[in-house]
């Protein structure tokens, strides 16, 4: 079995977001998936798929604080700054975090961890609305 569809996330707010239900939500045939993989990319340069704790937002908030303070804005030594003082940052977030996951599918289910969830990370101010690639393969139910 193989599937590949583009999900348009709604605009998000700076900072790190927990997606994990919009992706299943757009995504049935997972259920239709004994054993496989899931590979989640997001088609953006400033903005980042990652993850980490799907419980406790204050861990989301940390984060943002944490990447603020190690990639701060309006640096002087960026050279890139002709779409905002949040943009060169934005990129090197976006390095950093990645641009994609790839999760197990264990019985028509992701497969994470009790606390895993996965993360949008909009390093944007003004980021709008952002495009995922979802990709799923494995083997399917009889």
């Amino acid at each position: 079995m193989w599937l590949q569809k583009q999900v348009q996330l709604p605009t998000y707010q700076r900072g790190f977001h927990l997606i994990t239900e919009e992706i299943t939500r757009n995504l049935p045939e997972l259920a239709q998936c004994k054993t496989g993989l899931c590979h989640v990319f997001i088609q953006h340069t400033s903005a980042s798929l990652t993850l980490n704790e799907n419980a406790d937002p204050n861990v989301r908030h940390d984060m943002e604080t944490f990447s603020n303070h190690y990639i701060p804005e309006n640096e002087e030594y960026f050279l890139h700054i002709i779409e905002g003082s949040d943009d060169m940052p934005a990129h090197i977030k976006s390095s950093l975090f990645g641009a994609d996951v790839m999760i197990p599918i264990t019985n028509g289910s992701l497969a994470l961890g009790t606390w895993q969830g996965v993360w949008l990370g909009e390093h944007r101010d003004r980021g709008g609305n952002r495009n995922l690639i979802i990709t799923l393969q494995g083997d399917a139910y009889a």
